[in-house]
């Protein structure tokens, strides 16, 4: 086969090499595991109607047109595409036990799970931005925080991240898998992909270290040093009732910062110091993935004052509209 491949490259002076169907070897052997693909099923139709309900009500109350809601809509369309892109596909491969996938699919479910999860961690950096700038500049926060300047920083995440996440596929098309095709993953990933090549596997590793910065350092330590700094500004602040106030505001953010990195960061030092099985690090990184779409519009739904106050203004305006239809 090899050889083959090597003759047809030198006849034609290309650098052209023949995949088979990627094999998903996630989930091997585990007992009772279509319960948890169950779960994995409810927690898919609770964070399409959550992160849906979540998106209607930011798009029908005009008072949460605001730079601050911008942000919480692509964070909740984030985690709607997101849940999309990966567990109905999930749930195809393994429950249904269609483990084979072509490798371009392959490639697409890649770039779209890496994507949407990096959206995530950049809009909740975005969301630190306006917390520090509320807090720490309250005066300048309308000129500041402006939905020009909210909507061009969300577009520059967009347009960065969908560029850096095709040049990571782009970088696996230039790799040749001539043994094993089992990807030990429960999806696509990178690390899994890459580490199956044959030829020179340099740059993809590189790269995977610079994804892992890009989406996960980076953003932590920017987020982190939001808090610092508005932990310095309310310590100046002499009453007590004010830093009350300002630390409320944040609760919402801090819950979603730590459902997206503390499960993540646990799972990854827990793999560094300790011996975990695969099935137990494969599970975990599942629920990463799935759990934070499903609870950020329940955090946001029952911990933010403003879009409960447009919940209930929505469900005044329904009974309303009921009434007048009756009579």
């Amino acid at each position: 086969m090899n050889v083959t491949m090597e003759l047809f490259n030198s006849a034609f002076g290309k650098n052209i090499t023949f995949v088979r169907p990627f094999y998903l070897g996630g989930f091997y052997n585990i007992p009772h595991v279509k319960y948890y693909y169950v779960f994995l099923c409810f927690v898919y139709i609770m964070a399409v109607l959550g992160n849906g309900f979540l998106l209607s009500v930011i798009y029908m109350v005009k008072t949460l047109h605001s730079p601050k809601y911008i942000i919480v809509f692509n964070l909740a369309f984030t985690d709607l595409c997101g849940s999309t892109a990966l567990i109905p596909k999930l749930l195809d491969s393994f429950l249904f036990n269609r483990r084979y996938i072509v490798y371009e699919a392959c490639l697409a479910y890649m770039f779209f799970v890496l994507l949407f999860g990096g959206i995530q961690a950049w809009t909740l950096v975005t969301m630190a931005y306006d917390r520090v700038i509320a807090i720490c500049f309250p005066l300048r926060y309308h000129s500041i925080v402006t939905t020009k300047s909210v909507a061009v920083i969300l577009l520059c995440s967009w347009m960065f991240l969908v560029g850096f996440m095709a040049t990571l596929a782009g970088f696996i098309d230039r790799l040749s898998f001539c043994s094993s095709t089992e990807i030990k993953s429960f999806f696509c990933d990178h690390g899994p992909i890459y580490q199956l090549a044959c030829n020179d596997k340099s740059y993809s590793y590189i790269l995977a270290a610079i994804a892992l910065i890009v989406v996960m350092c980076i953003p932590l330590i920017l987020i982190v040093g939001s808090y610092v700094c508005i932990s310095i500004t309310l310590s100046r602040t002499i009453s007590r009732e004010e830093r009350l106030r300002a630390l409320e505001t944040c609760t919402s953010h801090l819950i979603l910062v730590a459902i997206f990195f503390l499960p993540f960061l646990g799972t990854n030092v827990a793999v560094l110091t300790s011996y975990i099985h695969p099935n137990a690090r494969i599970i975990n990184s599942s629920l990463t993935l799935t759990v934070p779409p499903l609870l950020n519009p329940i955090i946001y739904s029952l911990k933010t004052e403003e879009v409960r106050n447009a919940i209930r203004k929505l469900c005044r305006r329904f009974k309303m509209n009921k009434t007048a239809i009756k009579l």
